[in-house]
């Protein structure tokens, strides 16, 4: 009795984690809509149900996971936010004096903008408009910029430098990159931020260490072409033509389980994990998988009969981690 008990709550636990992966899934399609959204037509025009159907997801499953869109908005600043700070943060820790650094991580930013322009779009532009939920994260993320800029009082050998040096070179930059993105229209393409490295480096230090030193920063040259530019992770979820349910988890995990152990599922040992009866619907579902890239049919070109074997394609095991990790 008392294993029959574990067990059941073993099943439970599994699906209350596959349902979990299911709901971050929807999650993560909403939160990249949201982004495209905003990219193509504003806040203004950035309404639940474009976003819906950006994401293809229901009305009703956007409310189970956010209270509106507001929160939406949020949660993908959010995301933005922390998907920028990583590279960012490890070129301001690299070594060197504070001008290097700071010239190091406003480089790689800008780098970073112009490799995903919607998500500047979001950044620098959009999320002005927003609520005050929105405004307070993004002073918070301003913040953290100004907490870079102002070791460059230590640097001062002459006049002390005003009270409000560093939050007025970072929002003076905040408007440089503003204006050019706004120069683009909600669509098009700018011109490369990264090219206003020089002018914005003379503007941040000018306050801290003088005239000269801003003119020779404005004077360097920026980073050339072949300098290794900073890698953006292409998101797995983007144009996703499946809809993603707890059924399709439980597939997605049974395959990646069983590549771990070294195998490739079948068929039927597949269904028999997702508990699904009906075989024609179990091949209806891995051809739909299958279609969407997520997976592949290892047994293709073996003799006619054989079972099939099931593994996670590339986008598919990017999927999983994605999910899993949840």
């Amino acid at each position: 009795m008392s294993a029959h008990v574990d067990d059941r709550r073993g099943q439970l636990t599994q699906a209350e984690r596959q349902g979990a992966h299911v709901e971050e899934m929807q999650r993560r399609r909403l939160l990249l809509a949201m982004v495209e959204v905003l990219a193509e037509h504003g806040l203004e025009d950035a309404s639940i149900g474009r976003i819906c159907k950006r994401a293809s997801v229901s009305r009703r499953t956007f409310y189970e996971i956010f209270e509106d869109r507001d929160e939406c908005l949020l949660a993908a600043f959010d995301a933005a936010v922390q998907r920028l700070a990583r590279p960012v943060l490890e070129a301001w820790k690299a070594d060197g004096s504070w001008c290097e650094r700071v010239r190091g991580a406003l480089e790689v930013l800008l780098e970073c903008l112009d490799a995903e322009a919607d998500i500047a779009r979001l950044c620098v532009v959009e999320t002005l408009k927003a609520g005050p939920a929105v405004a307070a994260h993004r002073a918070a993320a301003l913040g953290a910029l100004v907490a870079a800029v102002e070791p460059g009082r230590a640097e001062v050998t002459g006049e002390e430098p005003p009270p409000l040096a560093g939050q007025g070179v970072v929002g003076g930059a905040l408007s440089v990159l503003h204006t050019r993105l706004l120069d683009a229209g909600p669509s098009g393409p700018a011109p490369p931020l990264a090219e206003l490295s020089g002018a914005l480096m003379a503007m941040i230090v000018h306050p801290y260490l003088g005239a000269a030193a801003a003119r020779r920063e404005l004077e360097r040259p920026a980073r050339s072409a072949s300098s290794p530019t900073v890698p953006t992770a292409k998101d797995p979820f983007k144009d996703l033509s499946i809809r993603f349910t707890y059924r399709t988890a439980r597939v997605l995990a049974t395959i990646a389980a069983e590549g771990e152990r070294g195998s490739h599922p079948s068929n039927r040992l597949i269904a028999d994990s997702a508990e699904v009866a009906d075989e024609g619907q179990m091949s209806r579902l891995l051809t739909r998988l299958q279609r969407s890239g997520l997976i592949e049919n290892r047994a293709d070109g073996c003799v006619k009969g054989e079972p099939n074997a099931w593994a996670l394609t590339e986008r598919g095991e990017a999927i999983q981690a994605a999910i899993g990790g949840h």
